[in-house]
């Protein structure tokens, strides 16, 4: 049996694992789990690597993405994901949640709950999605400081610096990315990139350095596999925000449904069934650290 409660410390962590997938060839593909169970899922389907969105998180509390979540709940929510999955996760950092000393701390309270890797960008607040207009960027000279504060604060984790400088100028965001690979960024995020033509421009500007390339649904970059951006010389491919919309479409299906049927009999075929629930979360597993505890079994209902 294998449970958070039992588990035992991984042989690596997760910035070393994450190194050692960078260190092997193909992209790295890596969906986003806004909680803990997005994750379960995602590593059920076979994935390897999480991404936590700022945006998608956001969301699930009910708020915009413009900068207002603290640095308390982000890792609250990276830990629960963590110690859910024990898969190394790459977690949005937005703007470092001040200057140089509170992104310090920002790197510190991620690696204590069990990130990966973190994401800064290099805007202002109040900060945009990455796909919309009229963002404003710090300078250079402002974001490189918070890389180097980063990399200064860090024990393994890797640090991945965005720059949104693209929608402004193609060659600043190619100017600043080698500014902040300068001052020890491991992972460089062009974000918005609006054709493949400038994905592919990017990556030929910056031989050698790990990219990271964002297939968000709705947005500036047209769509593409993580097949294609790995011929363009990608190492990691996030879907930031998609199990998130999937999940809402369906809830928002569901409650309008219900509204109107008054139950939810005609929902039965696109519910995990509660089985397949205990199976996700492991309730039998934990339920054998106690052997004075009966095993569960679901009843078989017509509900069912």
């Amino acid at each position: 049996m294998d449970t958070w409660l039992n588990r035992k410390c991984a042989a690596k962590r997760p910035g070393e694992q994450l190194r050692e997938m960078l260190s092997t060839p193909g992209v790295i593909r890596t969906p986003g789990a806004h909680n803990a169970m997005a994750g379960l899922l995602a590593r059920e389907a076979g994935f390897d690597c999480l991404y936590l969105s700022g945006a998608a998180l956001t969301a699930s509390m009910g708020l915009p993405d413009l900068g207002i979540l603290t640095m308390e709940e982000l890792a609250a929510a990276t830990r629960q994901i963590h110690r859910a999955t024990d898969l190394p996760i790459i977690v949005d950092g937005d703007t470092g949640y001040g200057e140089a000393l509170n992104v310090m701390r920002l790197v510190r309270e991620l690696e204590g709950a069990g990130a990966a890797a973190v994401q800064i960008e290099d805007q202002i607040l109040p900060k945009k999605c990455g796909h919309l207009n009229d963002k404003k960027l710090a300078s250079a000279e402002d974001m490189t400081a918070k890389v180097a504060a980063a990399v200064a604060a860090r024990t393994d984790m890797l640090i991945c610096a965005r720059t949104d400088a693209a929608a402004e100028s193609f060659d600043e965001a190619v100017h600043r990315a080698k500014m902040y690979v300068e001052a020890g960024a491991d992972i460089i995020f062009p974000e918005a990139l609006g054709t493949r033509e400038m994905f592919r421009a990017f990556a030929d500007a910056m031989p050698g350095v790990p990219l990271l390339a964002n297939m968000t649904e709705f947005g500036r970059t047209p769509y593409m596999t993580g097949e294609e951006f790995e011929a363009m010389g990608y190492r990691i491919v996030i879907w930031p925000v998609s199990s998130l919309r999937v999940a809402a479409r369906a809830m928002q299906q569901l409650y309008g449904q219900l509204k109107q049927e008054d139950g939810t009999k005609g929902a039965l075929e696109r519910m995990q069934s509660r089985s397949e629930l205990y199976a996700t979360i492991g309730l039998n597993d934990y339920e054998a650290l106690d052997k004075g505890i009966a095993l569960s079994i679901a009843p078989e209902t017509p509900n069912e």
